[in-house]
């Protein structure tokens, strides 16, 4: 890998039509195929079905983009009641009403009315794009606002990465656990992390 790029100046980026074609769905460009969304999906959903003891019934969803993984949980879960949060002006214009998505950053968390006590909470490849101070205080606000699980979804310094690198900020496995760990949130694999209450009743090695 060459020399990590910059982060990008504050509002630099626009999450357009474009961007969402670029890194979503054109299959030369896209980062994940659908299948690969869908399987994630499912996957965290029957964690947090385990550790709850019960279906899924509210999700947050932080930086929701067009709402993938509101399709996919909506297959598995009909009657979800699903939150999302996203910047992009074009995401909410054209699908926030249908999809109940609305405008918001993952900077803004702490001052965006959501309610708590969510039994999911998705914040799937995010984190490296917000800054040290604002990501601390935002996985705080989210163990606050958690009464299950969360899948916070992140990458490292380690991970060999392709894609949307503009305003990636760098940071070490280590960094990443220890705010989380900071934040009260206890991990138990594969970006999933428990509330501490759901955390006394899982066996050791369940957890990381």
């Amino acid at each position: 890998m060459g020399p990590p790029p910059l982060p990008a100046p504050a509002g630099r980026k626009s999450y357009d039509e474009a961007y969402f074609t670029k890194w979503y769905r054109d299959p030369r460009t896209r980062v994940h195929a659908p299948e690969s969304v869908r399987r994630k999906v499912r996957m965290v959903a029957s964690v947090a079905e385990y550790f709850l003891g019960r279906k899924l019934r509210t999700v947050l969803d932080i930086g929701a983009g067009e709402g993938r993984w509101r399709a996919e949980l909506r297959r598995l879960r009909p009657e979800i009641r699903y939150v999302g949060i996203d910047p992009s002006e074009y995401v909410v214009a054209r699908y926030g009403k249908r999809r109940n998505i609305r405008l918001g950053a993952f900077e803004e968390l702490p001052s965006i009315s959501l309610g708590r006590g969510f039994d999911l909470i998705v914040c799937a490849d995010v984190l490296q794009y917000v800054a040290d101070p604002a990501l601390k205080r935002g996985v705080r606000h989210i163990a606050g606002l958690l009464g299950g699980i969360a899948f916070l979804e992140a990458y490292t310094t380690g991970d060999d990465m392709e894609g949307d690198l503009e305003g990636w900020h760098h940071r070490s496995k280590s960094q990443y656990r220890r705010i989380f760990a900071d934040a009260g949130l206890v991990a138990c694999g594969i970006h999933c992390y428990l509330t501490p209450e759901l955390a006394v009743n899982a066996v050791e090695l369940e957890l990381v």
